[in-house]
């Protein structure tokens, strides 16, 4: 189970993210990036985040520490921004944080290399998890003390926003050609042979139950969370063992503009020059 801390202080929106994520201070001492149940995305959000967050750190990749983090909405009172006042009162209860990262920089392929046998590990992971929000848009990668870690996973596993046409949902093709680590030649063959077999069923169940039983209530078509998280783990067990042949690299859609600060694409442009 996840670790639960107390919201002791709001300290500010982080607005990059359409679901207004904010940075708080917990009774443990940490600081966190908390996702709120009261947002607009709903639970559902939180729930990818933990059960994507957990499996990729079951795998070896590096994403943030999890937490469970109880907020009482009478933090929100002496906020003055209205929007974000309303989203506290809403929250109360229950709700999620990662791991600050003080110092990270958001990833950028023009500045940071990636090996090809990690990209490779990366791509094969989102393709499980059918993330559609780690293109060059939107990397959703951040580099600190030199390593690259996964954030934001709110944006996978789509079937569960409806759970019909789950059948489907196992052998649904993968994109990623517009992926950030496309142009890294990932080696998603040696990650298929390296991580397909650590997806167990057990492996699986033991993610899910991470999950909170009120984040899984009152679903539609399901008699109580348990059977939910069995859900969860049939697809994702299924669509791993065939995950690797259904990824497509081709070329890119468009390109994006670097979103490094200038100083650091002015560094890059002058070593690229030496």
């Amino acid at each position: 189970m996840l670790t639960e801390v107390t919201a002791i202080r709001y300290v500010t929106p982080l607005r990059e993210g359409g679901s207004l994520p904010g940075i708080v201070e917990a009774d443990d001492l940490g600081t966190y990036v908390m996702k709120f149940t009261g947002a607009g995305q709903g639970r559902k959000t939180l729930v990818a985040e933990v059960v994507c967050g957990q499996l990729g750190r079951r795998l070896g990749l590096r994403v943030p520490d999890l937490v469970r983090i109880q907020l009482d909405p009478v933090i929100g009172l002496s906020e003055p921004d209205q929007e974000v006042q309303e989203l506290l009162k809403a929250s109360g209860g229950l709700n999620l944080g990662m791991d600050y990262l003080p110092g990270s920089l958001g990833f950028d392929p023009l500045a940071f290399e990636v090996g090809a046998e990690e990209a490779g590990r990366v791509v094969w992971f989102d393709a499980l998890i059918g993330n559609v929000d780690r293109s060059w848009r939107n990397p959703n990668m951040l580099v600190w003390h030199g390593r690259l870690w996964l954030i934001d996973h709110g944006a996978t596993m789509i079937w569960h926003h409806g759970w019909r046409g789950l059948d489907k949902a196992a052998t649904k093709p993968y994109d990623a050609s517009d992926h950030v680590l496309a142009p890294f030649a990932p080696d998603i063959a040696a990650a298929g042979r390296a991580l397909a077999p650590r997806i167990t069923e057990e492996l699986l169940t033991e993610v899910v139950a991470d999950v909170p039983d009120e984040w899984l209530t009152d679903e539609p078509g399901f008699d109580g969370p348990d059977a939910v998280r069995r859900a969860y783990v049939e697809v994702l067990l299924e669509r791993a063992a065939t995950v690797g042949t259904r990824i497509t690299l081709a070329e890119r859609a468009g390109e994006g503009p670097s979103k490094a600060p200038e100083w650091l694409r002015v560094w890059v442009d002058g070593k690229a020059s030496r």
